[in-house]
């Protein structure tokens, strides 16, 4: 490969990055992974991998320990309803976890990695040089507020509502197989097993985050040790396009929705496989293309959710509209699944 360091240069070494990283080398692509931090990585987010996307892990090599949860819940007070996933489980995962079995396949697949910040971004017809690396193909996965994304001038607006995440785990026993969604007029909280004796808890909301808002919830974490909190937002990232010549977005770098629906790793582990493909095949404007299909359920199951739930109305019927029509809520969950 005269002249080059690599196929592929890889900026950002979490779960999209390591992804698109295993998909190349499974191709026999060459990967270098700039990355300026340690692994494992921990940062906020709802810890819940779909069954689609645990089998994608697993023809990757990955198979991370967790716990599994067997649907989605929603609960607002005392009222429950709960639709079970029809294609196997789910799997609650640390993110520190995930991260650490991707990186430990990554290094067995024969990955390079360069502890680096990309910054500038700079190509030509033949490709691409960043961190004093030369690639034939840059992939952009460094997250919702991308440099790579700036560097190459693909634009970004911030949606609305504006809604941002934190997420803390509590020491307490794991209660349900199910990932729970707890609904306020204020916000949700999503509750997901990820150890026998840990829960992580994810509070999305655009006001100022609150646990007293879910009575149930909040008594039964009272007393348990909780670990840093950590915060992700602005939530919905409105992004122009994936592709600018040889560079490709994956992941929240790509463009987020929301996190309501609980989607975003099983998508990015799908859209690194895509971005792969559209690269081995040298088209890489396939790929933009490709990000619509395996993202249109979720961006537009998530987006009507968000918005008919913005509205205080919204909000109350959201649980007992759910108990009402079972067959449509299992239908949604089992949409996003897949």
């Amino acid at each position: 490969m005269p002249g080059f360091d690599a196929d592929i240069l890889v900026v950002g070494g979490g779960p999209g990055g390591l992804a698109t990283a295993l998909h190349a080398r499974a191709r026999g692509l060459s990967v270098i992974v700039a990355e300026p931090r340690h692994s494992p990585i921990d940062k906020a987010c709802g810890e819940g991998l779909m069954p689609g996307g645990l089998r994608v892990l697993a023809d990757l090599g990955v198979d991370p320990a967790g716990m599994p949860f067997r649907g989605i819940a929603y609960v607002d007070r005392d009222r429950r309803v709960e639709a079970r996933f029809s294609g196997g489980p789910g799997r609650g995962v640390r993110r520190t976890t995930l991260h650490a079995a991707l990186t430990a396949r990554a290094q067995e697949v024969g990955t390079e990695w360069i502890s680096a910040k990309v910054g500038a971004v700079s190509q030509d017809a033949d490709g691409v040089s960043a961190a004093g690396v030369r690639a034939r193909y840059l992939v952009g996965a460094d997250g919702l507020h991308s440099a790579v994304r700036r560097g190459v001038g693909i634009g970004v607006s911030v949606g609305r509502p504006r809604r941002v995440g934190l997420r803390s785990h509590y020491r307490v026993p794991a209660w349900s197989e199910f990932v729970e969604v707890h609904w306020s007029p204020y916000g949700e909280a999503y509750v997901t097993p990820v150890e026998p004796d840990l829960v992580g808890v994810a509070i999305l909301s655009s006001h100022r985050h609150d646990l007293s808002w879910f009575p149930w919830l909040e008594r039964r974490l009272d007393g348990a040790a909780q670990d840093r909190e950590r915060g992700a937002g602005p939530l919905r990232q409105v992004v122009a396009r994936r592709v600018a010549g040889r560079v490709l977005l994956v992941g929240d770098a790509a463009g987020y929705e929301d996190a309501l629906t609980g989607e975003g790793m099983s998508l990015a582990v799908k859209q690194a496989g895509a971005a792969v493909a559209a690269i081995a095949a040298e088209r890489p404007a396939d790929y933009e293309r490709d990000w619509h299909r395996i993202t249109r359920r979720y961006r537009w199951l998530t987006r009507a959710l968000v918005v008919g739930t913005t509205p205080a109305v919204g909000r109350r019927v959201v649980v007992p509209a759910s108990s009402a029509l079972p067959f449509v809520f299992r239908r949604a969950v089992n949409t996003l699944a897949t």
